[in-house]
C-alpha cells in the first residue's frame, strides 16, 4: 500500500481539481490555483503578504504577485491594519466570497460522496484522524 502522505495527497488533489472546475464554471474562470491556495488562506480578519507567503510556503515576492493579480481579479482588497498604520491587510471581497460560496458548496458534495462511499463510520474516524495529524503538521491552524 502507498504511503499515507500519497493517498491523502492524491484525495487533497481530486478536490483541488473538482473545486477549480465548479468555480470556473460558475463564471469564474480567471482563478488559477496558485491563486486559489494563496485565497485560501485569508482569515476572516485578514492577514498581511508576509504571512500568506510563509502560509503558503512561498516566497513573499510571490505572494505579492498572487495578492496583485487577486486584487486586479476583485477577488480580495487591501486595507490598513488597525494594528500598524504603516502596514496592509489583505482582506476577502465581495467577489472573493462569491467564490468561496462556490467552493464550499463543491467541498460538501465531495464530503457527502466520499461519507456514501466509506460509509459514515468511516468517514467519522478518517476525519478524526487526519484532525488529529494536524496538530502535528499545521502549524498554522
Amino acid at each position: 500500500m502507498a504511503h499515507p502522505a500519497l493517498l491523502m495527497f492524491i484525495g487533497a488533489r481530486y478536490v483541488e481539481q473538482r473545486v477549480s472546475d465548479a468555480v470556473a464554471a460558475a463564471g469564474f474562470s480567471d482563478l488559477t490555483p496558485a491563486m486559489a491556495r494563496v485565497a485560501a488562506r485569508l482569515s476572516e480578519d485578514g492577514i498581511r503578504v508576509t504571512e500568506l507567503a510563509e502560509q503558503s510556503r512561498i516566497t513573499k515576492q510571490s505572494a505579492s504577485v498572487l495578492v496583485d493579480q487577486l486584487e486586479r481579479a476583485a477577488y480580495v482588497d487591501r486595507v490598513p491594519d488597525p494594528a500598524d498604520a504603516r502596514a496592509r491587510l489583505v482582506v476577502i471581497a465581495p467577489r472573493g466570497r462569491e467564490v468561496q460560496r462556490v467552493a464550499r458548496r463543491e467541498e460538501r458534495a465531495i464530503e457527502r460522496e466520499w461519507t456514501r462511499h466509506l460509509g459514515p463510520e468511516r468517514m467519522a474516524v478518517l476525519k478524526e484522524a487526519l484532525a488529529d495529524l494536524r496538530e502535528i503538521t499545521d502549524p498554522y491552524q
